[in-house]
């Protein structure tokens, strides 16, 4: 699941041209912290998924599925 959500966030991130810089200082979360939420190697919290969310101008459901 978590490889799943960091998968749909780097499509959205990349569909909106931005950079892991760009959407980690958008989302107010560490550039390396967003690496790993997108290689899946970290637990989301409801709250930075909404923070990513939020910064792409998405649903958090749109990162779910």
């Amino acid at each position: 699941m978590l490889d799943v959500i960091g998968d749909n966030i780097r499509q959205k991130r990349k569909e909106r041209g931005y950079s892991q810089e760009k959407l980690a200082f958008k989302a107010g979360i560490d550039r390396s912290y967003m690496g790993y939420i997108e290689n899946g190697k970290y637990n989301i919290t409801i709250l930075k998924l909404a923070q990513i969310a939020r910064a792409l101008d998405v649903s958090i459901s749109d990162l779910i599925y």
